[in-house]
Formats: structure tokens, C-alpha cells, sequence
């Protein structure tokens, strides 16, 4: 009569058991082999569920008892794993699910990559702040736009790699990894460009030249006030790109050394302070111009390769000429490479929010989030994933560096208060609640509000999802994609005791809070309320 009957369908103790202790009954689904008239068809399988799913057995036989006198009745609360849309004639306007239908929009690599792109036309905020830039790059006119935008970093970087050979900028210094610390799972192949030597020639300063009129030209383009201006694209101009970018190869990732005037020296320091007043990503692009390529629609970092050169990128993508891929199957982003790291490693963040209308949109940020390690230092010299991809799905199989630092966990995870207290160590106490907080949360929303019409709005309805951010050297957040059913497996201690307050949290918001909303909704803070 209350209708507090729910149906869970996945690995979630924590659920089941929060919902039992405020007196809702379970439903079971049917055992494996009968159908279950599910409201949503069949899906890829979702980060969720990367750990092998165990079928909760209940402690008690009354609970058994209780789901069979259920069978034929309508549960009013499920909680599943899938992200596919929900069918909405199978659904009554009472029940709650757990997932709206269109999230693909945001939580897939090739949506976020469309949506936010179109930013501009739904929400005053720069993309190009918060979300490296990404092409996909079976689409023709975005596989073209890609090519010069590499063009145009190689130009860039040439510069900034001249002023700091020059001795304007000082360079931090890399060692070369050890041959024995490649984990043994990394195919050789995919390990890039070991540290430069400095054999070759050096090259004439007319390289630098042809970089200083590119980047003149692509000054002008992005200078200029008038938006109806046909300006033509800065590659256009007569240069021989195959020969350029092969020059710059041996420059930057070969040390091979430059000619640079003392003219070309002052032209090179004035253009990229202009170009960083319209380029928001200069500073953490770096200067190895590293892209990643990734599948447009996987998760857990499979298939994810980073690179250097162009010819690279376009092969692995499909060739040069082939685009019979679907548009979205490949998506290349410009990699950070202007980190912070801890302790000379990389890391990102898992970010949980919560949606619980989409008109008006309604967003709940939660204040608890946990930071994943790489497992090997960091290092633009080597390109393989133990030093590159924080997800624990990959780092799981890698080996620990030799030489690690102490106070890196050896689990891999950190809280985000840890985290807290490591930079206030580091002279940097306000960091997290001043700039990476903050940042966090305006990207969430705009991504959110990028993808607003293409969500299916349901009342009633909510979701959790997991957003993934690396930080660059100003603390400033750079957000990687976000994941629907984000995996709730205890892979640690901090992940075990983080995971089952987040759920706890999501049920005082989705029950307890839209029955009383005087009731406290946990750590999860409402962030935005059209």
C-alpha cells in the first residue's frame, strides 16, 4: 500500500540494505534463464560492472519469502547497472529508475566531445576552459580539423622548445625510464620515444621561421574581432607540412639542436604571450604536442593510446583515406601535458554527482571524491599506460616502480582529504577549495547543459555518475569524460568506505530529502537548480 517495493539488479549490497532498513520490501528478479520484462532493452555492459558480479545471498530466508509472495507485484524503486534508454511503456509515471534514457550524449567520449563543442549556444562558458580538445575522427571535416590542429601545436611547440634551448625558460630535466620497469603486459609497440638524444646536426633557423609565420597567421585568424571573416586557415599557406612536421620530430622528441638569431629569439617570446591571450590550452598543452586516442564508446581505458606523431594517430584511426568507420568509433584529445603531479606521478579524480530532474535541471555535487595513481613515474619520454591511465582496471596489471616513493599508497588510492593534505604541505592549502572545486563543478555543469535537450526527462527519475579530472600546474581542473553506473566495487580501503557512503547519500537524497525536505542529504550539496 505504501508502495515501497524495489527491485535491485546488480551487485549493490549497500542498496539493498539501506532500503530494507527504512521497511521496503525486495522483489527479486527472476532467476537466470526466465525473461524478465525489463523497461529497458539490452545494453553494452557499464563501467559498474568491471568486477565479476556475485549474486547477493540474503542472510536471512524471510527476505527470500517475502520476494516470492512479490513476484506479480509492481516494484517502485529499481536500481540496476544498465545505462541504455528506458522504454517508457513499460513504466508507470510512480516508479523510480535509477537512469534516465539520451545520457549517451555526455557519458560516451564521442558525446562529449559533439556536445561541448557546441557549448557556446546553450550556456556562457568556454569549453576550450575545462575539456582538452578532441575531434573524432571518422567525421571528414573534424579528421581535417584535427590534422591542422596538430599542425598548428607542432608550429607552437617548435617555439616554445627554441626559447627554453635557448635558455629564456629553464627545462626540467627527465630520465629516461629503465628497460626493466616496462610492465610486462605492455605490448613494445606501444611504447613511444624514449628519451631524446642530442646526436644530429643542428637545424637552421629557417625551421623557426616557417613555425614564427604560422603562428603569425594563426594569430591573425584567431585575433581578429569580425566573425563573419572568411579567414583562411593558417596550413594553407605554402609549406611542405610532410617535411616540417619530420623536422620537428627530430627536434623535439630526437634532440636535435636549433639555430635560433637573437631577432627570432624576441619574436618567439612576443608571439606566444599574444597567442595565450585567445589559446586558454597553451600552458598545458607543453611542448611534445601527445595526443590521445581513444574509443569513441569504451570505458576503463581499453584501447587507449597516447602519441606524437600524426601519421600515427591516422593509421591507428583507419588509415589516411579510409573513412568507413562509423564518425565517433575513434576520438583523438590533446593530452595534458602541464600536470600536477604528486611526488613526480600522475593521478586523476573520480568526482561523483547526482541528477535528479533534467527540467529543470537539477545537480547535487558530492563533496567526497578519490584520487587514483599511476603506477610508474611520470614521463613524456614514455608513453606507455602504467605512467599515462590512472584507471584501476589498467594500473591493476602493472608493476609498482622500483624506487617509488614512500608516501605513495600502495593501493593506488587516495581520498580527496589526503589529497587536501598533501597540498596544504605543498604551500597550497586553498588550492582544492578555491580553484579545483570550483572548477570541478562548473564543468559538470556545463557538460550537463551542453547535452540538456538530449536527455530523455523523466520525473521521477535519477541519476549518479562519475566524472574523471587530471589537474594542470595551476591546480586548474581539466575534465577527461564522465561514466554512467560509475563502479561502486571496494578496489581499496578508501574506495570500500567512500563507495558505500555514496550510495547511502544517494538514497537520502532520491528518498528521504523528496519526502521531507528537511531531512539531511549526506555529504551531496545542490550545485544547480535551474
Amino acid at each position: 500500500q505504501e508502495k515501497k517495493i524495489f527491485m535491485v539488479l546488480g551487485p549493490y549490497p549497500v542498496i539493498r540494505s539501506q532500503l530494507r532498513a527504512r521497511g521496503w520490501v525486495e522483489r527479486k528478479p527472476p532467476s537466470v534463464g526466465k525473461p524478465l520484462r525489463s523497461p529497458w532493452p539490452p545494453a553494452e555492459k557499464e563501467e559498474e560492472e568491471e568486477e565479476e558480479e556475485q549474486q547477493d545471498e540474503d542472510p536471512d530466508d524471510i527476505h527470500k519469502l517475502m520476494s516470492c509472495l512479490l513476484r506479480d507485484q509492481t516494484p517502485y524503486f529499481i536500481w540496476t547497472t544498465r545505462c541504455s534508454a528506458v522504454n517508457r511503456q513499460l513504466l508507470r509515471h510512480d516508479q523510480v529508475v535509477n537512469h534516465y534514457s539520451g545520457v549517451a550524449s555526455f557519458t560516451t567520449k564521442e558525446g562529449l566531445c559533439v556536445n561541448l563543442r557546441n557549448l557556446t549556444w546553450f550556456y556562457e562558458a568556454d569549453a576550450d576552459t575545462f575539456f582538452p580538445r578532441c575531434y573524432r575522427l571518422g567525421a571528414m571535416d573534424e579528421r581535417e580539423a584535427f590534422i591542422e590542429d596538430f599542425r598548428l601545436t607542432a608550429a607552437r611547440s617548435l617555439l616554445k622548445v627554441a626559447l627554453e634551448r635557448a635558455g629564456d625558460t629553464p627545462v626540467a630535466t627527465e630520465q629516461p625510464p629503465k628497460s626493466d620497469e616496462r610492465p610486462e603486459w605492455v605490448p613494445r609497440s606501444h611504447i613511444s620515444h624514449h628519451m631524446p638524444s642530442t646526436a644530429g646536426s643542428p637545424l637552421p633557423s629557417p625551421l623557426v621561421e616557417e613555425a614564427l609565420q604560422v603562428c603569425r597567421q594563426h594569430l591573425d585568424s584567431v585575433g581578429h574581432q569580425d566573425v563573419d571573416r572568411d579567414a583562411p586557415s593558417p596550413c594553407t599557406r605554402a609549406i611542405d607540412w610532410d617535411r616540417f612536421l619530420q623536422d620537428y620530430y627530430r627536434v623535439v622528441h630526437e634532440g636535435v639542436g636549433l639555430v635560433l638569431s637573437a631577432a627570432q629569439q624576441d619574436q618567439c617570446q612576443a608571439l606566444l604571450q599574444l597567442l595565450a591571450g585567445h589559446l586558454p590550452q597553451l600552458a598545458m598543452e607543453g611542448n611534445h604536442n601527445v595526443w590521445i586516442l581513444k574509443p569513441g564508446a569504451k570505458s576503463r581505458g581499453r584501447g587507449i593510446v597516447c602519441m606524437v606523431r600524426l601519421e600515427q594517430a591516422l593509421r591507428l584511426a583507419g588509415g589516411c583515406t579510409s573513412f568507413s568507420a562509423r564518425e565517433g568509433e575513434w576520438v583523438v584529445q590533446k593530452y595534458v601535458e602541464r600536470l600536477l603531479l604528486i611526488f613526480g606521478t600522475k593521478f586523476d579524480i573520480r568526482q561523483w554527482f547526482l541528477v535528479t530532474d533534467w527540467n529543470p535541471l537539477t545537480v547535487w555535487f558530492y563533496r567526497e571524491s578519490y584520487v587514483r595513481f599511476c603506477s610508474q613515474p611520470f614521463s613524456l619520454s614514455c608513453l606507455d599506460p602504467a605512467r599515462h591511465l590512472c584507471n584501476v582496471s589498467i594500473q591493476k596489471r602493472c608493476r609498482p616502480a622500483r624506487g617509488r616513493h614512500p608516501r605513495l599508497p600502495p593501493d593506488q588510492i587516495w581520498s580527496c582529504r589526503q589529497l587536501q593534505a598533501y597540498l596544504a604541505q605543498a604551500g597550497r592549502a586553498g588550492a582544492w577549495q578555491q580553484v579545483m572545486v570550483p572548477g570541478m563543478k562548473a564543468a559538470v555543469v556545463a557538460a550537463l547543459r551542453s547535452a540538456q535537450d538530449l536527455v530523455g526527462s523523466r520525473k521521477g527519475s535519477f541519476e549518479l555518475f562519475g566524472a574523471d579530472f587530471v589537474f594542470g600546474e595551476d591546480c586548474q581542473p581539466w575534465l577527461l569524460e564522465i561514466n554512467a553506473s560509475p563502479t561502486m566495487a571496494p578496489s581499496s580501503a578508501v574506495t570500500s568506505r567512500l563507495c558505500a557512503r555514496v550510495q547511502r547519500d544517494t538514497l537520502r537524497v532520491v528518498i528521504d530529502h523528496r519526502d521531507n525536505p528537511a531531512c539531511p542529504t549526506g555529504a551531496f550539496e545542490l550545485i544547480y537548480k535551474e
